[in-house]
């Protein structure tokens, strides 16, 4: 503990437990969540997979931390002086700046058809619009649910847990939908989905300044046809309701 606050003096570390994971301490700062080697000489911003269980340990241990995350902006893993360090993952600035709160109500007019993935249900099932990260727990979880409901869903990639080669593989797939399904399932994209056409990127470059712009900061973030944003994942009876036009 003391070699951790002399390494990080502006940090206000709440807890360590070295207990739950073989070989890492878990570090909590608040609502922060980051990782350290038992002698807080190397720092871990990221998040902790268990590939035996497929589940996102830091994804739960911030639910458990602040449970209002699974109906806000979904829950990041980061260190408070991270930025500071460089090690945060880094977003091409956007020429607008970002608002202060998250924007209600968006009009989607203006972003391109090659940021977006396509897929779900019939043309007549309620259509929505997914701002999603491959490596958030939440957008997995909602990924599912949109299935089960049997909406059809655009679906914009955008890189808040440092995930943008994952997108752009996505992206460049040949079969997108197919291509989205691995990468949910943290399963390798080979370069040979991407065939022999070339890929251009420009739509998530787009999607990223349109939820910077707008204040989104999390993923995922649900927007309906008539423009209404939804923040977080919510169940599914809410969602088929949200879907139709509720509150």
């Amino acid at each position: 503990m003391r070699a951790l606050t002399q390494r990080l003096p502006r940090t206000t570390v709440t807890k360590v437990d070295c207990g739950q994971i073989p070989g890492i301490c878990e570090v909590q700062a608040g609502t922060n969540l980051f990782y350290i080697d038992p002698s807080a000489r190397y720092l871990i911003v990221g998040r902790i997979y268990d590939m035996e269980t497929h589940q996102d340990l830091t994804a739960a241990r911030l639910l458990a931390i602040n449970p209002d995350m699974l109906v806000g902006a979904s829950a990041t893993a980061k260190a408070p002086e991270a930025n500071s360090a460089g090690l945060a993952p880094s977003h091409p600035q956007s020429a607008s700046a970002p608002a202060s709160v998250p924007a209600q109500k968006v009009s989607l007019a203006s972003l391109p058809a090659n940021g977006a993935i396509e897929w779900g249900g019939a043309a007549n099932a309620p259509k929505v619009t997914v701002f999603s990260d491959f490596h958030c727990g939440y957008c997995r979880a909602l990924h599912q649910t949109l299935k089960a409901i049997g909406a059809r869903v655009t679906e914009r990639p955008i890189s808040i847990l440092g995930t943008r080669a994952i997108s752009e593989a996505v992206i460049c797939a040949e079969d997108t939908s197919a291509a989205m399904e691995r990468a949910y399932g943290d399963q390798d994209i080979s370069q040979k989905d991407q065939g022999a056409r070339a890929c251009d990127t420009s739509g998530l470059d787009a999607n990223e300044a349109f939820a910077r712009t707008h204040g989104f900061t999390g993923t995922p973030v649900l927007v309906r046809e008539d423009g209404a944003v939804l923040l977080g994942f919510r169940p599914r009876e809410f969602l088929e309701s949200w879907l139709k036009g509720g509150a």
